[in-house]
């Protein structure tokens, strides 16, 4: 937070810093901006000169007479760009470089407040200039309306709905936490639209596993189902698609952690070694499995799952399961104690790993159970759920793509436990 207006002792005492940060933004900034100038007369009026000036200006207007003299300063700088952009304007209507010329002369002034931060700013200034060529084509060519929307949803939920949630918990039980679930909703489709956008980014050259990786953030099991379907038409690229699949897992392990980390990171701790095991486990076999069969053809496709960032419907049905598997399993603890817990992490898991890591990490936040309470439902969720993919395998791709699935997801089983029971035995 900075304390405005500013007086000339507190801006002096290092003007030799103030200076060299603000003339280094004014040339990274002015730098970017002279690559995109044009020659001759209908060239751009601010270049690497212009952009160094504003800088020095708003830092030696800081250091002369604070506040009110840079904004003399934002204000000639401002008038400048006016000038400028008339100018230039029939040929580039856009205001990019003036708005740039402004804020480059507050960040000279800011400078003497706080040099890392402005130094920090001009930098993102910088990157944002030069991205204009991705940028415009990720918009213009690869965002559409319905990503356009599903960003509205996410923005909607993540500044409206997350802080209206109460946090406290609540219900039957005590077993939910409004806060904790919109929270949840929002990591969901935080991690699918990551998927998402992977998928979309990659393109078609980089193969099938990179592609089953990414999509896994989107479902991993409708990843290995849609794996299935290609190895079952095309059996030339089982191996390649057993890849994929398999790498998909992984994302259930990322997934699993970030939640879990969300609600009890204590929980993280505990469980560091057999999701560690499992992750390893999964991507030494999807090695081993394209090592042997390398992907081949032009174009691998993208498990496509859904059709835009996330599927809303999806999310909420997850906070739906979610919630019942939370009630579930607090009902259960209330009734027949841990095994009860036990018994709702079998059930949920197999719709739903992460909804039952959630619901055990719930319960330890609550201090319902202790930690090495909670590691096992959070490993059978994760278990029964495994079993699930491989039927999915199995009905998706047929016996030759499940029988290279089995042991990939046999070895993650068997690294999760040999892990869990490590970690028992440390803690005895």
């Amino acid at each position: 937070m900075f304390t405005w207006p500013l007086t000339l002792s507190d801006a002096a005492h290092s003007p030799v810093l103030t200076l060299s940060v603000a003339l280094g933004i004014g040339l990274l900034v002015g730098a970017e901006r002279e690559r995109r100038k044009r020659s001759g007369p209908q060239r751009a009026a601010a270049g690497i000169r212009s952009f160094a000036v504003a800088a020095l200006m708003g830092a030696v207007a800081i250091l002369l007479g604070g506040i009110m003299l840079l904004a003399l300063v934002v204000v000639i700088t401002g008038v400048c760009a006016v000038l400028g952009y008339l100018a230039t304007s029939k040929q580039d209507p856009g205001l990019t470089t003036e708005l740039s010329l402004v804020l480059t002369a507050l960040l000279g002034g800011m400078a003497a407040q706080d040099a890392l931060t402005a130094a920090a700013i001009g930098v993102v200034l910088a990157a944002l200039l030069a991205a204009r060529t991705p940028m415009h084509r990720f918009v213009t060519e690869l965002l559409t309306e319905r990503d356009l929307r599903d960003a509205l949803i996410l923005a909607a939920a993540a500044l409206i709905a997350l802080p209206l949630a109460p946090d406290r918990f609540m219900g039957p039980f005590d077993a939910l936490n409004p806060h904790q679930l919109v929270m949840l909703v929002i990591v969901a489709m935080l991690i699918s639209a990551a998927g998402y956008i992977s998928t979309r980014w990659l393109g078609p050259r980089v193969g099938l596993p990179l592609a089953g990786l990414a999509s896994g953030f989107v479902s991993s099991t409708a990843t290995i189902a849609a794996m299935g379907q290609r190895a079952r038409r095309e059996p030339a690229l089982t191996g390649a698609a057993t890849a994929a699949a398999v790498l998909s897992s992984i994302a259930t392990i990322v997934q699993m952690t970030v939640l879990i980390a969300l609600v009890e990171p204590a929980l993280v701790r505990a469980l560091a070694v057999p999701l560690l095991a499992a992750g390893l486990a999964a991507s030494a076999y999807g090695a081993y499995v394209l090592w042997q069969s390398p992907a081949g053809g032009d174009q691998p496709p993208i498990a496509q799952t859904q059709d835009g960032a996330f599927s809303l419907r999806a999310c909420l049905g997850f906070a739906g399961v979610l919630a019942l598997v939370m009630l579930t399993c607090a009902a259960l603890n209330a009734w027949l104690g841990p095994r009860g817990i036990l018994i709702g992490a079998l059930v949920g898991g197999l719709a739903d790993a992460h909804s039952a890591a959630a619901s055990a990490a719930s319960l330890m936040a609550a201090g319902k159970i202790q930690a090495s309470q909670a590691m096992l439902p959070v490993l059978l969720g994760l278990s029964a759920n495994t079993l699930t993919k491989a039927v999915v395998a199995w009905t998706a791709g047929g016996a030759a793509y499940a029988k290279r699935i089995f042991p990939g997801l046999a070895a993650m089983m068997a690294a999760v436990w040999a892990g869990y029971a490590l970690t028992a035995l440390a803690l005895l």
